[in-house]
């Protein structure tokens, strides 16, 4: 008797597709809390012992514990996805769940949830049927289609249906909404957030990331970071550095603020050590104050569900002599399929032109093969000839652009203007990817300060500053130091600073009547460099730096010069193309000083419509 394997299936036609659905669908913890499973015990996350990520849980029901161990989860992102648990403690002895999303002629979805459950003893041949057949059963049908209606009436991110606030949180809330709006923030922005904090739900509310909230709420992304911080100022929300491992790309150490960064971090499921970096690796994410409203720290339902890696695209656990067909749905761009505990991996590229079908005959030796083209849905079949057990994994390479970075926020001049303090311990190095870097200078200040006097000149200085400030604010980047009449700024992209500056020129070359024009010298280099803290403050060294504080110097005062990094970026060479732009480049050989007297080819940038500068 005890030997019964029970079955259900349920059915549900939904008007979503299979991609809009996904995300929420396959967020297996959000679902398993929206559908009454307990908060769970994670005793031994990536467990080497167990092999290829499995896990031990618990959670109590009813006051009894049910333990078990977890095989990694198996998708092909958005069709199906399942696990196996096995149990060694509770009412259960083997579950298997299978989730199958089918898009329809429609447009829809029909749906397919699956359950194999056997009894460990007496009390699971009750429970079974009276927890899954019943009780379960139609929270799942409801959920699902909860899930379809919130997506058709465009209500994401999901609120909660009694939000809970601490004592006094909901007035210290609306007093800190009217500050938000007041300041120097975006109201559409300001009160869409105010909403999200009253009525969100705790999940959602635990891990807020402003691009991706931007992105729902169909406001400009730079709009809502910057509100996002000035909330954090006020004391509406917090903020939290997560550290995320290069492969899993899951957080595993936090910070609240630079100066607790630890930058060497051990990931367990993956089983490597690794130096984060801020271009990647570092992310800042936000969450209520808590003196306003409590979200739960550490509570999970579900730990390694395929949303927890949405980059994976297909995960599948091959056993010696196995073999598995998948035909996931991929979007152009470059892809590594991989196995755990394997080093190396294959390299694929999405193309219209790519191969329908590849099959991988996975064996003990080293991967070999170049670069192969599939296109994008492409029929792979899997067979594993090794004498091990394999879990392989289909990932995109490139990072999402849902992330707010730690290269990002710290080059956006809002988050120095209102988080100065927020610096790296003393000594501490971390690299932040390839950034733009701009050094200005003032032609001819020196005669300024002679034709009108001290004062007077220095008063059209610190004007030019706040020109530039703007100039350098509207365009994502900021200034991080002044030096007499030069600064120094940096951007995320090349293209951004020449619109920046472009502008900052053409300003302080027509002031208002009056005032006397200023020629501003500047040049942009773009490259690697490092983030560090100098006098409690982030700065930027490295080559890159040197380099383009030495290129100013062959600027005749209203033109841009651009280093060949810089002319080559893809965003530059579109502008360039670009005839209403009405740009010209010209090409110089240069010496630079201190860099072993070599040359360098740069580039000078000027409106087209003008001569040559002297």
């Amino acid at each position: 008797m005890l030997r019964r394997e029970f079955y259900y299936k349920w059915e549900v036609d939904l008007r979503s597709n299979p991609e809009q659905l996904w995300p929420l669908v396959a967020d297996t913890n959000r679902f398993n809390r929206d559908t009454g499973v307990p908060g769970l015990q994670n005793l031994g996350d990536g467990d080497t012992s167990l092999g290829n990520a499995r896990r031990r849980l618990r959670f109590y029901r009813l006051g009894v514990p049910v333990t078990w161990e977890e095989d990694p989860f198996e998708w092909v992102k958005p069709y199906r996805f399942g696990v196996e648990r096995r149990y060694s403690s509770g009412p259960l002895k083997i579950m298997r769940v299978l989730a199958q999303l089918e898009k329809k002629e429609d447009g829809g979805t029909y749906l397919t949830y699956e359950v194999w459950a056997s009894a460990a003893n007496v009390l699971g041949l009750i429970a079974i049927p009276i927890q899954i057949g019943i009780l379960s059963a139609q929270s799942f049908v409801n959920t699902f289609k909860q899930y379809d209606e919130v997506i058709q009436q465009g209500l994401l991110p999901l609120g909660e249906e009694n939000p809970k606030f601490v004592r006094g949180g909901k007035s210290r809330l609306n007093q800190l909404s009217e500050e938000l709006q007041h300041r120097d923030t975006h109201l559409r922005v300001a009160k869409r957030l105010t909403n999200l904090i009253e009525e969100g739900d705790d999940l959602t509310l635990a891990y807020m990331r402003p691009y991706t909230l931007a992105d729902y709420w169909e406001t400009p992304r730079k709009e809502t970071l910057e509100t996002f911080l000035w909330a954090t100022r006020l004391g509406m929300l917090d903020f939290r550095w997560q550290l995320l491992c290069p492969l899993c790309r899951i957080a595993r150490d936090t910070a609240s603020n630079l100066l607790e960064l630890n930058p060497h971090v051990h990931c367990d499921t993956c089983n490597i050590d690794f130096e984060v970096n801020f271009d990647q690796m570092v992310e800042l994410s936000f969450r209520p104050n808590g003196a306003i409203r409590e979200t739960p720290e550490g509570i999970e339902f579900c730990v390694a569900g395929p949303q927890v890696t949405p980059h994976v695209i297909v995960q599948q656990l091959l056993a010696p002599g196995a073999s598995r067909t998948a035909t996931p749905k991929l979007e152009a761009g470059r892809y590594r399929l991989r196995a755990v505990d394997k080093p190396g991996g294959l390299f694929f590229k999405v193309t219209p032109n790519g191969q329908d079908q590849y099959h991988l005959a996975l064996s003990d030796a080293d991967w070999t093969g170049g670069e192969i083209e599939l296109k994008n849905e492409p029929t792979i079949d899997l067979e594993n000839l090794s004498q091990e057990e394999r879990l392989v994994i289909l990932e995109r390479m490139a990072w999402g652009d849902e992330a707010v970075t730690a290269a990002e926020v710290i080059a956006l001049q809002t988050f120095r203007d209102l988080f100065s303090n927020e610096a790296l311990r003393p000594g501490e190095q971390i690299s932040v990817g390839s950034i733009a870097v701009v050094f200005t200078d003032l032609r001819d200040s020196t005669v300024l300060y002679r034709q009108i006097g001290d004062a007077p000149a220095f008063g059209k200085v610190m004007d030019h500053f706040e020109i530039m400030r703007e100039c350098v604010d509207a365009e994502g980047g900021a200034i991080i130091k002044t030096m007499g009449d030069a600064i120094m700024a940096v951007f995320q992209q090349p293209a951004a600073a020449i619109r920046a500056f472009r502008v900052a020129q053409d300003r302080l070359n027509s002031p208002p009547p009056g005032m006397l024009p200023l020629r501003l010298k500047v040049g942009i280099h773009y490259g690697p460099a490092i983030a560090v803290s100098l006098n409690g403050q982030m700065d930027y060294f490295g080559t890159t730096i040197n380099l383009t504080a030495r290129m100013v110097d062959f600027s005749r005062g209203s033109d841009l010069i651009i280093s060949q990094e810089v002319r080559e970026h893809p965003a530059v060479i579109r502008s360039l193309e670009d005839k209403t732009q009405d740009m010209s480049v010209q090409k110089l050989d240069a010496i630079l000083k201190d860099f072993d007297d070599q040359y360098y080819e740069l580039w000078r940038l000027r409106p087209a419509s003008t001569g040559i500068m002297h």
